[in-house]
Protein backbone atom coordinates (compact mmCIF):
# COMPACT_ATOMS: atom_id res chain seq x y z
CA UNK A 1 0.00 0.00 0.00
CA UNK A 2 1.06 3.32 -0.91
CA UNK A 3 -0.47 5.87 1.42
CA UNK A 4 -0.99 5.57 4.95
CA UNK A 5 -4.94 5.85 4.76
CA UNK A 6 -5.21 3.08 2.10
CA UNK A 7 -4.98 0.97 5.19
CA UNK A 8 -8.08 2.56 6.28
CA UNK A 9 -9.69 2.21 3.24
CA UNK A 10 -9.36 -1.55 2.44
CA UNK A 11 -10.68 -1.80 6.33
CA UNK A 12 -7.25 -2.85 8.51
CA UNK A 13 -6.56 -1.25 11.23
CA UNK A 14 -3.27 -0.55 12.34
CA UNK A 15 -1.74 -2.58 15.06
CA UNK A 16 -0.16 0.52 16.99
CA UNK A 17 -3.84 1.90 16.91
CA UNK A 18 -5.25 -0.53 18.96
CA UNK A 19 -5.15 -0.27 22.39
CA UNK A 20 -3.12 -2.69 24.44
CA UNK A 21 -5.87 -5.82 25.16
CA UNK A 22 -8.73 -4.46 22.63
CA UNK A 23 -10.53 -6.85 20.22
CA UNK A 24 -9.62 -5.65 16.83
CA UNK A 25 -13.06 -6.97 15.54
CA UNK A 26 -14.70 -4.41 18.12
CA UNK A 27 -12.75 -1.29 16.94
CA UNK A 28 -14.34 1.19 14.98
CA UNK A 29 -12.39 3.86 13.32
CA UNK A 30 -14.24 7.17 12.21
CA UNK A 31 -12.85 9.39 9.97
CA UNK A 32 -13.91 12.86 8.24
CA UNK A 33 -15.53 12.91 4.97
CA UNK A 34 -13.63 14.53 2.10
CA UNK A 35 -14.31 18.33 1.98
CA UNK A 36 -17.15 19.55 -0.78
CA UNK A 37 -16.04 21.70 -2.99
CA UNK A 38 -19.02 22.61 -4.56
CA UNK A 39 -21.02 24.76 -2.21
CA UNK A 40 -17.95 27.96 -1.93
CA UNK A 41 -17.29 27.11 -5.84
CA UNK A 42 -20.98 27.84 -6.53
CA UNK A 43 -21.15 30.91 -3.67
CA UNK A 44 -18.02 32.59 -5.55
CA UNK A 45 -19.91 32.34 -8.98
CA UNK A 46 -23.12 33.87 -7.38
CA UNK A 47 -20.65 36.75 -5.68
CA UNK A 48 -18.91 37.50 -8.98
CA UNK A 49 -21.85 37.25 -11.29
CA UNK A 50 -24.23 39.42 -8.70
CA UNK A 51 -21.14 41.98 -8.99
CA UNK A 52 -20.88 41.99 -12.55
CA UNK A 53 -24.53 42.62 -13.23
CA UNK A 54 -24.54 45.46 -10.18
CA UNK A 55 -21.92 47.22 -12.52
CA UNK A 56 -23.77 46.59 -15.82
CA UNK A 57 -27.32 48.14 -13.92
CA UNK A 58 -24.68 51.43 -12.65
CA UNK A 59 -23.00 51.80 -16.23
CA UNK A 60 -26.74 51.51 -17.63
CA UNK A 61 -28.15 54.12 -15.59
CA UNK A 62 -25.48 56.53 -16.22
CA UNK A 63 -25.79 55.86 -20.05
CA UNK A 64 -29.53 56.22 -20.15
CA UNK A 65 -29.48 59.88 -17.49
CA UNK A 66 -26.55 61.05 -20.23
CA UNK A 67 -28.83 60.49 -22.92
CA UNK A 68 -31.88 61.74 -20.80
CA UNK A 69 -29.79 64.95 -20.24
CA UNK A 70 -28.16 65.57 -23.78
CA UNK A 71 -31.62 65.50 -24.92
CA UNK A 72 -33.42 67.60 -22.66
CA UNK A 73 -30.39 70.13 -23.02
CA UNK A 74 -30.60 70.20 -27.15
CA UNK A 75 -34.66 70.12 -26.93
CA UNK A 76 -34.46 73.66 -24.21
CA UNK A 77 -31.82 74.96 -27.02
CA UNK A 78 -28.81 75.01 -24.04
CA UNK A 79 -26.56 72.97 -26.03
CA UNK A 80 -26.66 71.69 -30.28
CA UNK A 81 -25.10 68.98 -31.95
CA UNK A 82 -24.56 69.21 -35.75
CA UNK A 83 -23.19 66.58 -38.08
CA UNK A 84 -21.75 67.52 -40.90
CA UNK A 85 -21.08 65.56 -43.68
CA UNK A 86 -17.80 65.78 -45.72
CA UNK A 87 -18.35 66.79 -49.35
CA UNK A 88 -16.67 65.39 -52.38
CA UNK A 89 -16.02 67.80 -55.15
CA UNK A 90 -15.75 66.49 -58.54
CA UNK A 91 -13.38 68.29 -60.97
Amino acid sequence: MRHPEDQFNAGHIPADLLPPGADPSRIVIVRQAPRSYTGPILLTLTITGGVALVVLMIAVTIHVAAVASLAVLSATGGIGVALKRPTHRSK
